[in-house]
C-alpha cells in the first residue's frame, strides 16, 4: 500500500493525488480533530510546522501526501542543525515534539505521517528518484529526536489495537512498527526492546504474529540475548505463537544453552504439532544442532517425528478437495494445496540441512543404523536414508552399506517399502481419477484399465484409497456403458472384497446411486442403474464365493448372500419392465453376466426357473390357438421346421404382439382380453431368448435339450412376399412389415447364436436351415426398404452408444444413378459407400481393371431396363441386427449333415442330407470379415482378382451351367475367404514365419522401395504396408530382429565347423537387415549390446585371415551410441590379436554426410581429412570423437 502512495511528477500529478485521495476518504477512528479542506497546505505558527517547512517538508491537510522539497538527508541535516542551533536547544526538542503530538491529534495527518512523503523536484531527477521515506521515518533518523519520537509512537499505538483494518487495506499499528525496521542507528535499543515486548505482550494474536517477526529487523545484535530470553518464555506461556517465535530465534545469534533449552522444549510437543508449523518447527531444530549433540537430537527426533500420520492424511485431504472441486470455476487454490505446500517444505529444509551441515546427514545414518529392531523403524527412515542419498554424494556407499544390512537382517521388509511409497501410490490414484473425471474418451479408458489391473494386483492399497474412486460416481453423466461397467466392477470389487466388512460406506454409496438412476424416467440415467447393478451383482456372487471358497472350501453363496443378490436383480426388473428399451438393455446386461460365469449356481438356479416361466408366458402360445383380433394381415405361422398333426406345437406370438405395441403406441384401446394381458414388447424378444439360453447352458453343461423346441418352432407372421401389393401399401403397413422382418431376423440371429454348437445331426441341420431363412428375409428385407424412405427399424441393442442411430435416409440408390457416376467419369460415393458388399469393394479400387469404353456401353445395355430398381444396402442397418456370437462360425467346418425324417412311430422315413449353401456361407464370410474389420487393423483393400480374371476369359469362370448368379455368390465367398486370411495373416506374420530374418529383409528390400515408388501409397507385394503404417512396419520389424538376435546362442570351441559357418551365416543376415533399419537408433543401441554379447565369442575362434573391405554404407548409419561402440571396438580388436590378425583393424573417423549421403565439407571433416592423409595406417581411439566405423560389423558382411 505504500507504493501506491508514490507518484511521480508530471502535468496529471495533481490530477493523479485527487483520484488517490478520494479512494482513501475513509476514517481511521471516528476521532477527528478538525475538518480540513482538501488538498491545502497546512499553515500555523507551531515550531513543528515551521521548521519542517524550513528544511524542507510542506504538511498537507486531509489525505493528501506530505510533500518534500529536498532530498532526504539533505531535509535530516537542515532540521537537525535549525533545532541544534537553536538559542533554546534542548528545550526546543520538547516544543517541536509537542507541534507533533498536536498535529497528529488529526487521524487523517497522523496517517499521512505515517506514509511516504511525495517528492517535489523537476522532471529529470524526478526519473531515477528512489523511494521516499514517511515522515516519521525521516524524524527517527535524526539521533536527538528518536527516542521522543519513539515514546510518542508506543503511546499513540494502543488507540489501534483493536481496530479493524480499513477498506483499503491500511493496519495503522503495522505501519508504526514499520516505522522501526531498519533504522541506521538506535539510540536506546535495550529501552526499544522493552517497550516491543510489553506491546507484545498485550496486543491481539494477529499483531502479535506481525510483532514477533518483525524483531529481527528492528533490534541490534547487542539484544539478542535478552530478547531471545524473553521470547523463550513466552513460547511456554502462548503455544499459538511458536512458529514465529522459532522463526525469530533461527535468525537470532544466541547461546547454544538457550538454544538447547528451547529445542527441548519444542521436541516435547512435536508429536502434537500440525503439518503447518512443521517445516519451521524441524528448521528449528536443525539449526540448533551442534557436533557433540547431534547424533542425540537427530534419534530424538527421529522417534517423535511420524510422517505416516502427519503427511498422508493432509495428502489425501488435498487430493480429495480437487476431485470434489474439479470442474467448478474458481475456488480456494491456496487452502487445496497448503498441506502439498507444507510436506514440499518441510523436505526442502531437511535437504537444506543435510546438504551444507555434513554433521546432520552423518548424524542421520547413525541413528538409523543403530535401530535394533523391525518394528522400530519408521516409513521416515527409509525416506530419508533415500533424501540423503540423492543429496549427499559423499555418504552414498555408506548408505547402500546400511540398506543391505537392513535388509539382509529383516528390518526393512515388503510393508515398511510400501508404507513409504503409499504416498506416491496414493498421487498415482489421485491422477488416475483426474482423468477419468477429464472427459476425454481415451483418457477416461486408459485411466479406468489402469484402475481395474489395480484393483486386481494390489487390492489392499486401492481399498484405502476408494474414497477416491467413489468420488467418479459424480461424473457418470459423460461416460459410455462400458466405461460405467469398468467403474462398477472397480467399486464393486472394492466394496465387496476380501475385507467388504470394512468398505461398507461404498456399499451403501454405490447402492444409493442406483436406486436414483433406476428410479429416473430418462432413459440415459436409467441405462446407469442398470448397468451398474447389474455389474455390481454379478461382483457380489462372485467376490463372496471365491472368499467362502477360500475358507470353507465350498463356493456356494450363503441364503443371505444369495437373497441379496437376487434382490439387486429384483428391483432392477421392477424398475425396467416398463420400458423396452430398458427391460432389453436389462437382459443383455443380465445375459453377459451369466455369459462371463460370475453368477452363483444359487442364484442361476431362482434365475433359471423365473425366467423360462416367464417368457413362455410373454412370447409363446399354443399352435392350436388362433389369433383373434383385427389386424391389417392375415396370420400366419411360418418358417416351422416340423410338421405338427396335434395341438402339442408352440408358436413365437411376434406378430400379435407387434400389432399391440403400434396399438398403444397410437393411442388406441384394447380389448378387454388383451387388456388383462401383461404388455409385452416384442424387442425384448431376441435379449430375454439370449438370457434364457445361456442360463439354461449354464446350468446343463451346454445342454439345451429343454428348450430346442424354440429352434424349430414356427412364428406367427404374414405372407412376406410384398409382389405387386407392396406399392399399394400405406406407409404404415409397409413400416409395420419391415419391422416384423427386423424382429424374425434378429430370433433367427439369437436362434443360432444358441444352438449353433450342438453336436446332434438333427440339430445342426436345423442351424443350416435357420441360416438359409436369415439369408432369405434378408433379401425380403431389401425389397422392403427399398420402398420405404425415412424407415427407422426397431432397436435390437440397447445401450447409449446405438440408441441414437438411425440408418441413411437415403439409402435406396437407383441404378440409373450409380451408371451415371461411372460413365461421367466421376466417382460419386452415395451414402450406402461404407458398405462391404463385393460390387461397392470391386468400385473402390479399379485402376488396374478399368473397363474399356466398350466394355461400358455393353454394362450401360445391360443395366437398361433396370433403371427403375433400386438396391438397398443392409451394411446401413448393421447397428439394428443382433450381433452374431463368435462360435457361430463353427458352422463353417460341419460338413455334409444327414438329416432323418421321422414318422409317427419314430421311424426313419427318409434320409436327407444338408450342407452349407454359398448364399449362407456368404453371410457368414461377410459377418466374419465385419468383425475382423473391428478387431485388426484395417487391411489394404487388394483388387478383386477374380473379376479381373473372368474380364480377361471373357466372361468364362468354371466352364459351362455356371449362371451369373451362381458365380457371383461364389466369387465374392472367395473374395471374402482371401480378405480375411490376408487381414488375419498380415497381423501375425512376423511372429509365425519359419525366418524372421528373411521376412524382414524381404519386407524392408522389396516391399519399402515399392512403397515409395508406387503411386497408390502401398506396397503391391504387401498391400499393409502404407505411408500410414510404416512407422508401425518399422518398430515391429526393429523389435522382432532384437528379440531374434538376443535368442542366439553364443557359439562355442566346441561346436563343430557347420554350426559355426550356420550361425555366421546367420549373424550375416541379421547385421545386413540392421544396415537397412539403422535408422531406428532406438533399436540400434540394442542390437550393438546382442551383437557384443552374442556374436563376438563366436568370432573369437571362428574368425581367419581375410582381406580387408571398407563397408562405406556403414559411416553415415553408425548411431550416436558412443559408449557401447567402444565396447564394441575394443571387443574386435582383443578378437583379431587373440587370432593374430591385428592388421585387419581399421579406424576412422566418422564423416559428415547429408540425407543423400554426400560428404558435407565443413571445417571438421576437413581436419580430419588431413589427418587421415597423414597416415592411413594409424589409428587411436578417442574420447572427444563423435563416433566410431567398426570393423567387426563390415568383416561380416564379406
Amino acid at each position: 500500500m505504500i507504493s501506491k502512495r508514490r507518484l511521480s511528477v508530471s502535468e496529471d500529478k495533481e490530477s493523479l493525488t485527487a483520484d488517490t485521495s478520494e479512494a482513501r476518504k475513509q476514517p481511521l477512528s471516528k476521532k477527528t480533530k478538525k475538518s480540513h479542506l482538501h488538498n491545502e497546505v497546512e499553515e500555523n505558527d507551531s515550531v513543528f510546522v515551521k521548521f519542517l517547512k524550513t528544511s524542507g517538508i510542506t504538511l498537507k491537510t486531509g489525505e493528501s501526501q506530505n510533500q518534500l522539497a529536498v532530498d532526504q538527508i539533505v531535509f535530516q541535516k537542515k532540521l537537525f542543525q535549525t533545532l541544534r542551533k537553536h538559542p533554546s536547544y534542548p528545550t526546543i526538542i520538547d516544543e517541536f515534539i509537542s507541534g507533533l503530538e498536536s498535529y497528529i491529534e488529526d487521524q487523517d495527518s497522523f496517517r499521512n505521517c505515517l506514509l511516504s512523503c511525495e517528492r517535489l523536484q523537476d522532471e529529470e531527477t524526478s526519473m531515477g528518484t528512489s523511494y521516499c521515506k514517511s515522515l516519521i521515518k525521516l524524524l527517527l533518523g535524526i539521533d536527538i529526536l528518536q527516542p521522543a519520537i519513539i515514546k510518542v509512537l508506543f503511546e499513540k499505538l494502543p488507540e489501534f489495537l483493536f481496530e479493524k483494518v480499513n477498506s483499503d487495506g491500511i493496519s495503522i499499528p503495522r505501519l508504526i512498527i514499520n516505522q522501526l525496521k531498519w533504522l541506521d542507528r538506535v539510540v536506546d535499543s535495550k529501552d526499544l526492546t522493552t517497550k516491543i515486548m510489553q506491546l507484545i505482550s498485550v496486543a491481539p494474536l494477529y499483531l502479535q504474529h506481525d510483532f514477533v517477526i518483525s524483531l529481527p529487523e528492528i533490534l541490534g545484535d547487542s539484544q539478542h540475548a535478552d530478547v531471545g530470553k524473553e521470547l523463550s518464555d513466552l513460547l511456554t506461556e502462548n503455544t499459538l505463537l511458536t512458529v514465529p517465535i522459532l522463526d525469530v530465534l533461527s535468525s537470532l545469534q544466541l547461546e547454544s544453552k538457550l538454544l538447547t533449552k528451547v529445542r527441548q522444549l519444542v521436541m516435547s510437543k512435536l508429536s502434537s504439532v500440525s503439518l503447518d508449523d512443521l517445516p519451521v518447527i524441524i528448521k528449528f531444530i536443525l539449526h540448533s544442532v551442534t557436533p557433540t549433540d547431534a547424533l542425540e537430537v537427530i534419534s530424538e527426533l527421529r522417534e517423535k517425528l511420524d510422517l505416516q500420520h502427519c503427511i498422508l492424511p493432509s495428502q489425501f485431504q488435498v487430493s480429495l478437495s480437487k476431485l470434489r472441486n474439479k470442474g467448478q470455476a474458481s475456488f480456494s487454490g491456496n487452502r487445496e494445496n497448503s498441506g502439498q505446500d507444507c510436506v514440499t517444505l518441510l523436505f526442502d529444509v531437511i535437504k537444506s540441512a543435510i546438504r551444507y551441515e555434513k554433521i546432520i546427514s552423518e548424524a542421520w545414518i547413525k541413528a538409523i543404523e543403530r535401530t535394533p529392531s523391525e518394528t522400530e523403524h519408521k516409513i521416515f527412515d527409509l525416506a530419508m536414508l533415500l533424501i540423503i542419498y540423492s543429496t549427499n554424494t559423499q555418504t552414498k556407499k555408506y548408505i547402500e552399506r546400511v540398506l543391505r544390512n537392513k535388509i539382509r537382517s529383516g528390518c526393512f521388509e515388503e510393508d515398511l517399502l510400501q508404507g513409504t511409497f503409499y504416498i506416491h501410490y496414493l498421487e498415482v490414484i489421485g491422477a488416475l481419477v483426474t482423468h477419468v473425471c477429464s472427459g476425454n474418451e481415451v483418457e477416461v479408458d486408459a485411466a479406468l484399465d489402469i484402475l481395474l489391473e489395480l484393483v486386481v494386483l494390489s487390492p489392499s492399497a486401492m481399498r484405502m484409497n476408494a474414497v477416491f474412486v467413489k468420488g467418479i460416481l459424480d461424473y457418470l453423466d459423460n461416460m459410455s456403458p462400458q466405461q460405467i461397467r469398468k467403474l462398477f466392477c472397480i467399486l464393486s470389487t472394492l466394496a465387496f472384497g476380501k475385507e467388504h466388512e470394512a468398505s461398507s460406506h461404498i456399499q451403501d454409496d454405490m447402492h444409493l446411486v442406483i436406486r436414483k438412476q433406476l428410479s429416473s424416467t430418462i432413459f440415459k440415467y436409467k441405462l446407469i442403474g442398470i448397468v451398474g447393478a447389474v455389474t455390481m451383482a454379478g461382483v457380489m456372487a462372485a467376490a463372496r464365493s471365491r472368499s467362502s471358497n477360500l475358507t470353507s472350501g465350498s463356493g456356494d453363496l450363503s441364503n443371505e448372500e444369495c437373497t441379496q443378490v437376487i434382490s439387486l436383480l429384483q428391483l432392477v426388473h421392477s424398475c425396467s419392465e416398463q420400458s423396452p428399451q430398458a427391460s432389453g438393455l436389462y437382459y443383455d446386461e443380465f445375459a453377459n453376466l451369466i455369459h462371463g460365469r460370475m453368477l452363483a449356481p444359487e442364484a442361476l438356479e431362482w434365475l433359471g426357473q423365473t425366467i423360462f416361466n416367464d417368457f413362455q408366458d410373454a412370447f409363446v402360445v399354443d399352435a392350436c390357438v388362433v389369433p383373434e383380433g383385427d389386424y391389417p394381415f392375415p396370420v400366419k405361422a411360418l418358417y416351422g421346421l416340423e410338421d405338427y398333426d396335434s395341438c402339442d406345437g408352440i408358436v413365437i406370438n411376434l406378430l400379435p404382439l407387434l400389432f399391440s405395441q403400434e396399438f398403444v403406441k397410437d393411442g388406441s384401446t384394447l380389448t378387454s382380453q388383451e387388456s388383462d394381458q401383461k404388455l409385452v414388447s416384442p424387442l425384448c424378444l431376441a435379449p430375454y431368448f439370449r438370457l434364457l439360453r445361456l442360463c439354461v447352458d449354464r446350468q446343463h453343461n451346454g445342454n439345451l435339450e429343454e428348450i430346442d423346441g424354440l429352434l424349430d418352432c414356427p412364428i406367427f407372421l404374414t405372407d412376406l412376399e410384398p409382389g405387386e401389393r407392396l406399392q399399394s401399401m400405406s406407409v404404415k403397413e409397409r413400416s409395420f412389415l419391415c419391422s416384423l422382418i427386423f424382429l424374425t431376423l434378429n430370433w433367427f440371429r439369437e436362434v443360432v447364436n444358441a444352438f449353433c454348437r450342438q453336436k446332434l445331426p438333427e440339430m445342426k441341420g436345423k442351424v443350416l436351415t435357420r441360416l438359409k431363412h436369415i439369408v432369405e428375409l434378408q433379401q425380403l428385407l431389401e425389397k422392403h426398404l427399398a420402398v420405404t424412405p425415412d424407415y427407422v427399424p426397431p432397436l435390437a441393442n440397447f445401450d447409449l452408444e446405438t440408441l441414437e442411430v438411425t440408418p441413411h435416409t437415403s439409402t435406396a440408390i437407383s441404378a440409373k444413378i450409380r451408371i451415371q457416376g461411372k460413365t461421367g467419369g466421376k466417382k460419386r460415393k452415395a451414402d450406402g459407400s461404407k458398405t462391404s458388399s463385393p460390387d461397392v469393394l470391386s468400385k473402390e479400387d479399379n485402376s488396374e481393371c478399368d473397363p474399356t469404353p466398350a466394355e461400358r456401353s455393353q454394362q450401360e445395355k445391360e443395366f437398361k431396363g433396370k433403371e427403375e430398381k433400386t438396391s438397398v444396402s443392409l451394411q446401413n442397418y448393421h447397428a439394428f441386427f443382433r450381433e452374431l456370437d463368435i462360435e457361430v462360425f463353427s458352422i463353417l467346418r460341419c460338413g455334409l449333415v444327414t438329416k432323418f425324417i421321422l414318422d409317427t412311430e419314430m421311424h426313419t422315413e427318409a434320409a436327407e442330407v444338408v450342407q452349407l449353401q454359398p448364399p449362407e456361407l456368404l453371410f457368414l464370410l461377410e459377418d466374419l470379415a465385419q468383425k475382423l474389420d473391428n478387431m485388426l487393423t484395417p487391411v489394404a483393400r487388394r483388387v478383386p482378382f477374380l473379376k479381373c480374371l473372368t474380364a480377361e476369359n471373357h466372361d468364362v469362370v468354371d466352364g459351362p451351367g455356371i449362371t451369373g448368379q451362381e458365380y457371383h455368390v461364389m466369387s465374392s465367398c472367395y473374395l471374402r475367404l482371401l480378405q480375411i486370411f490376408h487381414g488375419l495373416f498380415a497381423c501375425i506374420y512376423l511372429e509365425h514365419t519359419d525366418s524372421v530374418l528373411k521376412a524382414i529383409e524381404e519386407i524392408a528390400g522389396v516391399g519399402v522401395p515399392e512403397l515409395i515408388n508406387s503411386p497408390k501409397e502401398a506396397s503391391s507385394t504387401f498391400p499393409t504396408l502404407t505411408r500410414t503404417t510404416f512407422v508401425i512396419f518399422f518398430r515391429v520389424m526393429m523389435t522382432e530382429l532384437e528379440k531374434t538376435v538376443k535368442g542366439l546362442q553364443a557359439g562355442t570351441a566346441a561346436d563343430s565347423q557347420q554350426i559355426h559357418e550356420e550361425k555366421l551365416l546367420y549373424w550375416n543376415m541379421a547385421v545386413r537387415d540392421f544396415s537397412i533399419l539403422i535408422n531406428l537408433i532406438k533399436y540400434g543401441r540394442l542390437f550393438v549390446e546382442a551383437f557384443l554379447k552374442q556374436c563376438m565369442p563366436l568370432l573369437d575362434f571362428s574368425f581367419r585371415k581375410h582381406r580387408i573391405h571398407q563397408d562405406t554404407k556403414l559411416t553415415k548409419h553408425v548411431p550416436l551410441l558412443k559408449k557401447t561402440l567402444e565396447l564394441l571396438v575394443c571387443r574386435v580388436k582383443a578378437m583379431l590379436i587373440l587370432n593374430n590378425c591385428r592388421e585387419a583393424f581399421w579406424l576412422g573417423n566418422l564423416k559428415n554426410r547429408d540425407l543423400q549421403g554426400e560428404e558435407i565439407i565443413s571445417q571438421n571433416s576437413q581436419e580430419s581429412t588431413a589427418n587421415e592423409s597423414e597416415g592411413d595406417t594409424s589409428f587411436h581411439i578417442s574420447g572427444s570423437q563423435a563416433a566410431k566405423v567398426c570393423a567387426g560389423l563390415s568383416c561380416l558382411s564379406l
